[in-house]
């Protein structure tokens, strides 16, 4: 990086530890590097110096009560990172590892796969380190008030709207959004992800699965192939491999291995997705189950191995970093021609390097998963008009968003000399929004 080392430097000196976020910045730094050559005046204007910085990072306290009358004491958070170009809007994550650093990440990349949308998004990103595994329903409860009534005074339809993201579904959105109500006395789209008797948008639960493969379904077209008659191999079994699945099926590919963070199943002759939705959806379980209910079927401790399955697609969907350079490489030896990001950041930079290296159709996540936050849009836009659109009409929407956004992220690719980079398309393409808007306010934004 020529134009933006210091810009990096600076980050990693005032971030120590942050690794997730340092790695965020460097990689979306690195594909800025020609816009700061062709923009001096954002350079001067100190917009790169300005997009790393978060406008507000809030931590909080969230104490509550266990089922044993034990009090638990938890941390949360919420990045308010960027409003350049709407409200602030990003997921809530509950989970042991969260950390500021973590959601600082998140944030980060939230502000581009936002503006990629063409909604008018800001990026945001919160989260607390408690662990909803093992919990009951009234102690989840508990918790969620607990941290909303720190959170209420900090969000709200025209401020930041949250959703969900790992740890975080259907259940935890409804006590939070209860909490709020109570609290504000209104009845406002603040959250997305709610139950449709509340203002909760139809196809939002599929939204991220769905977009995901409808990305990637317009980036295998452009090479001249498709899904039909692929085998495709996905990490994790939560909502967004569960609807990626569905998808896949529908365009005709077969799934053939899914995983959880105990390890992973091998289904030959294709995954079945009811047995995994009815242990996943309905019995909160383990995939191991799934054997018991296909014997053929095999399951092994560890889920990294997944990724030496045989496959030409591969829709990492669990968590960040999950793919490494090796695991990149075994996938290439094997045949794989397309990878598809489902979670976020879930390839390391080495893997993306071997990707990229090898010609791979690869669709980065803040574009290959967009589906959800625009589907989360959408939803605010409904709260707004105080009215509900179909399933199918709000799936259009969702095709249309998708295939848009590979338009924008491939046409910056070739802009900017490399139209086989995804990842610098994406990381031009949602840049420039946020770039031109801030560079329209002022040095207040």
């Amino acid at each position: 990086m020529k134009n933006l080392a210091g810009v990096y430097e600076s980050v990693v000196k005032r971030n120590p530890g942050e690794v997730e976020f340092h790695q965020a910045v460097k990689e979306v730094l690195e594909s800025l590097e020609p816009v700061a050559e062709k923009h001096p005046e954002y350079v001067k204007a100190g917009i790169f110096d300005r997009i790393v910085e978060p406008e507000r990072q809030i931590m909080f306290r969230v104490p509550w009560v266990d089922d044993n009358g034990k009090v638990q004491v938890n941390r949360g958070f919420r990045v308010q990172f960027n409003s350049a170009i709407g409200p602030y809007k990003g997921g809530i994550r509950f989970h042991p590892s969260v950390n500021l650093g973590i959601i600082k990440f998140l944030g980060f990349e939230q502000i581009f796969k936002n503006s990629l949308t063409t909604l008018p998004m800001g990026g945001g990103k919160g989260g607390s380190d408690f662990d909803p595994k093992g919990k009951s329903d009234m102690e989840i409860m508990r918790f969620c008030q607990s941290f909303m009534f720190e959170l209420a005074r900090h969000i709200g339809p025209d401020t930041d709207v949250p959703a969900g993201d790992i740890g975080v579904g259907g259940r935890e959105i409804g006590y939070m959004y209860g909490m709020y109500k109570k609290l504000r006395n209104e009845f406002t789209g603040v959250l997305t992800g709610k139950g449709i008797p509340y203002g909760g948008s139809l196809a939002r639960t599929e939204a991220t699965g769905y977009g995901l493969c409808y990305f990637m379904d317009e980036a295998i077209k452009a090479k001249g192939k498709s899904f039909e008659g692929k085998t495709v191999v996905i990490s994790g079994s939560g909502n967004v491999a569960i609807y990626a699945t569905q998808k896949v099926y529908q365009l005709g590919g077969k799934v053939v291995a899914l995983s959880d963070s105990n390890g992973y199943i091998y289904d030959r002759d294709g995954i079945k997705l009811e047995t995994v939705q009815l242990i996943k959806e309905v019995q909160r379980g383990r995939i191991s189950e799934y054997t018991k209910h296909h014997p053929n079927a095999i399951y092994k401790e560890g889920c990294r191995g997944i990724w030496t399955i045989p496959c030409d697609i591969a829709l990492p969907c669990a968590t960040q970093n999950e793919l490494d350079g090796n695991d990149a490489a075994i996938l290439v030896k094997n045949g794989c021609f397309a990878v598809g990001e489902g979670a976020n950041m879930p390839s390391t930079p080495e893997a993306v390097e071997v990707f990229l290296k090898n010609k791979i159709i690869y669709g980065p996540a803040k574009a290959a998963n967009a589906g959800g936050v625009a589907t989360s849009g959408l939803e605010m836009s409904q709260n707004s008009m105080r009215l509900s659109w179909t399933f199918e009409e709000v799936d259009a929407k969702l095709k249309s968003i998708m295939q848009s956004i590979y338009k924008n992220a491939s046409d910056a690719a070739k802009e900017y000399g490399d139209p086989d980079n995804l990842v610098m398309g994406a990381n031009i393409a949602g840049f420039k929004k946020v770039a031109a808007a801030m560079y329209a306010q002022g040095i207040t934004y």
